[in-house]
């Protein structure tokens, strides 16, 4: 078995030595991958869980959900 993960891992890691076009793109998806990840989540996704304080957590968390499935 662990013979057949270093087979594998090593499949993998002389394919990534060996690419020219796809470093490049591999860099182009961590690129955008922190962009979706942090930089939009700071302006459009704001914590609102910061905004209710300490035991009201749950309460905010639950007074959501049901306004949120009774369709408010």
């Amino acid at each position: 078995m662990k013979r057949l993960v270093a087979n594998i891992w090593q499949f993998y890691l002389d394919g990534f030595r060996s690419m020219t076009l796809g470093r490049t793109l591999w860099l182009i998806i961590a690129i955008k991958l922190f962009i979706i990840f942090f930089i939009l989540r700071i302006f459009f996704f704001p914590n609102y869980l910061n905004e209710a304080a300490g035991d009201d957590k749950d309460d905010y968390v639950s007074r959501e959900l049901i306004n949120r499935s009774a369709g408010d």
